[in-house]
């Protein structure tokens, strides 16, 4: 996802800034910050974001983070880019409109962002890892906040996991939008 991210703002000649909604040990939001970009690495997790600091330092690349949960963050300043791969679960279903309407009102116009949902499927079984504090998505769900956009890419998939040590599988929303 990261890298489709990359590509899909490679035409704009300006510093962006981008903000990692559930960032955990900072993979994603480090690989944006090595193109140069201004990056906020946000999860609620400490830990996670002292190991983001550290895979950071190791790189040579400036990363700012936020303790917050997904449900009430407030984006610190506009930004061109809002990714979350695999976090949006955690905004309790009464929160998500107003969040995604949040995250809409702070891009700035040609900016991308880039969700991926776990999603409510008839075929795949709630997973074993699945917590009390997740909540899936409807299908087409994610899609439906984003409906005055441009969808660059929308992707529906079923995938396996062995998370948790018991295989199972996911269904999950992949979309990229812009302003």
């Amino acid at each position: 996802m990261a890298e489709t991210v990359v590509e899909l703002t490679s035409g704009n000649a300006n510093e962006l800034t981008a903000i990692d909604i559930g960032a955990g040990e900072g993979r994603d939001a480090v690989f944006f910050a090595q193109q140069g970009w201004n990056v906020y690495a946000m999860d609620v997790s400490p830990k996670g974001l002292q190991k983001a600091e550290r895979l950071a330092n190791q790189r040579g690349v400036p990363l700012q983070t936020i303790r917050a949960d997904a449900n009430d963050v407030s984006l610190p300043e506009p930004v061109d880019v809002v990714y979350s791969a695999g976090a949006v679960q955690y905004i309790h279903p009464t929160n998500r409109s107003q969040q995604f309407d949040h995250f809409k009102q702070n891009t700035a116009v040609g900016g991308v962002h880039a969700i991926f949902a776990f999603i409510d499927h008839p075929d795949v079984p709630t997973p074993p890892d699945w917590t009390e504090n997740e909540y899936f998505y409807a299908q087409g769900e994610l899609l439906s906040y984003y409906e005055d956009w441009e969808v660059l890419q929308s992707e529906n998939v079923v995938f396996d996991d062995d998370s948790g040590d018991e295989p199972h599988q996911h269904a999950a929303e992949i979309l990229f939008v812009q302003k």
